[in-house]
């Protein structure tokens, strides 16, 4: 029983339900920590202790089994104070923002290359006005390759050579 405080008639200790909020809350964080890469996963800072149990929830492949793992990675967790728990779910959140950062950019290359192939010159003008140091041959021949390319059903090499020019592009405004 969690009982009330006397003086003050508050409760003494959080409900039961809120009890099992936050242990589902970390059993969340715990299938996020399994379902990273390798790479992705020596990026969190994670204690030696939870670094072995995430290490053994991935190398069981019985879906039961995996489970229970699963189960256990997070009653670890759960033992762990929230000081050690916070930088794990920052550096969570720190990824998934910057991975929709990235997508976003990309679709945002996309949809201007697909513009610069629907509209031509007006779309190419604003693309040299922005980048006046452009070569505009280059990227005309570009276009119009591409556009062959889509017609006659051939390999898609000028289209994805629009989009690695457009990324550098990008990617040369972000650093400067």
């Amino acid at each position: 029983m969690r009982g009330r405080d006397d003086e003050t008639g508050e409760f003494l200790a959080p409900s039961r339900s809120q009890r099992k909020r936050e242990a589902d809350a970390i059993l969340d964080l715990a299938e996020r920590l399994v379902a990273l890469t390798p790479s992705q996963l020596a990026k969190v800072p994670l204690p030696d202790s939870l670094i072995v149990a995430v290490a053994d929830t991935r190398r069981i492949t019985s879906n039961v089994a995996h489970k229970r793992q699963l189960h256990f990675l997070a009653k670890l967790m759960r033992r762990e104070d929230d000081e050690t728990l916070e930088p794990i779910r920052c550096s969570l959140e720190h990824d998934t923002a910057q991975a929709r950062r990235e997508t976003a950019d990309l679709h945002r290359i996309e949809a201007l290359r697909e513009r610069l192939l629907a509209d031509g010159d007006a779309a190419l003008g604003e693309l040299f006005d922005a980048h006046p140091d452009l070569d505009r041959q280059q990227w005309r021949q570009l276009i119009r390759s591409a556009r062959d390319e889509r017609l006659s059903n051939r390999p898609l090499h000028a289209f994805r050579e629009i989009f690695k020019l457009l990324k550098a592009l990008e990617s040369d405004r972000d650093d400067g």
